[in-house]
């Protein structure tokens, strides 16, 4: 199984998504931007790595948002989503297709990779209650 790490960034009443490139696996879908932790690496500092090799930020790592395993027909993965805010930069596509700043009701509009699907569900059940 191939951990995986990953950072819900809000930013007001919108969360971050990026489309991954096309060339890659799950090409042009949606997901939060994170990646693959490296060995001897804590998810936390993983994080922090993907998302300057990513988007050229630095962020702070929070809590744990949510938990999910899925299984590709090439890989499984275990996901964590982290809460994280950005210290320090503006993110940039350093790898990604394209970044978007969505609401929760925005959530339908988009394919995102199946990994982030039960993910999703919990962040739209937590927008239901504050409704």
């Amino acid at each position: 199984m191939t951990e995986v790490v990953a950072a819900l960034i809000w930013d007001k009443n919108k969360f971050m998504i990026c489309q991954r490139p096309a060339h890659k696996a799950r090409g042009l879908m949606w997901e939060f931007v994170g990646g693959k932790v490296e060995a001897g690496e804590s998810g936390a500092r993983a994080l922090v790595r993907e998302c300057r090799e990513e988007l050229g930020i630095t962020v702070n790592v929070g809590s744990v948002f949510a938990e999910a395993t899925h299984v590709y027909p090439d890989i499984t993965v275990h996901l964590t989503l982290f809460n994280a805010t950005i210290a320090n930069g503006v993110p940039r596509m350093l790898e990604h297709n394209d970044i978007k700043w969505i609401t929760i009701d925005e959530i339908p509009n988009y394919e995102f990779c199946p990994a982030d699907r039960d993910i999703l569900e919990k962040l739209s059940r937590l927008n239901n209650l504050q409704a």
